[in-house]
């Protein structure tokens, strides 16, 4: 299983954020490991929304079918998404409001079909990924993607606000 985990203070309302970080054409703009937008359902963000995004992980481009499970907006969204081999995916945003802007904590798991099992060509297991350093990888991106949600918000609700802070664990 790969983990990653940030945590970022962004210095603009829970609504602005939500409403860049639920805009599957803007995945692009703020997930490193994101290659391109699929497909997505027609209409609102809501529960029940699908939408099938090409990410590359793993030194892999592959396709991930995600279902948006639970949603409250500007507060949290959880979706589950199935890869190739059986793998799976959870993909978690939370938002609060806290003093001047919003608290946004993401958590991506992503959970490779067991080696044995699986085809050769299947993703590799978490213990060949984590004796390559895949796991350090997938960590290390974290603070990429909180850096450039920073930037993306901020650089849209104002020009002038640059403070922010972000911390990465497993």
């Amino acid at each position: 299983m790969s983990v990653v985990v940030a945590s970022i203070h962004i210095q603009a309302p829970a609504s602005r954020v939500w409403d860049l970080v639920m805009d599957p054409a803007r995945l692009g703009d703020w997930v490193s490991i994101h290659r391109k937008l699929i497909r997505a359902d027609d209409g609102r963000v809501q529960a029940g929304y699908r939408m099938d995004q090409q990410i590359h992980i793993r030194g892999v481009s592959v396709d991930v079918h995600w279902t948006l499970v639970k949603c409250e907006p500007a507060q949290l969204a959880v979706w589950e998404g199935r890869g190739p081999a059986r793998s799976r995916a959870r993909t978690e945003y939370v938002l609060r409001e806290d003093g001047d802007g919003t608290q946004f904590d993401y958590r991506n798991e992503f959970h490779a079909h067991s080696a044995r099992s699986a085809p050769s060509s299947a993703a590799p297991s978490s213990e060949a990924s984590r004796a390559r350093g895949d796991t350090n990888a997938a960590k290390a991106r974290g603070p990429d993607a909180a850096r450039q949600l920073t930037l993306l918000v901020l650089g849209e609700v104002s020009r002038d606000v640059t403070s922010h802070h972000i911390t990465t664990s497993e």
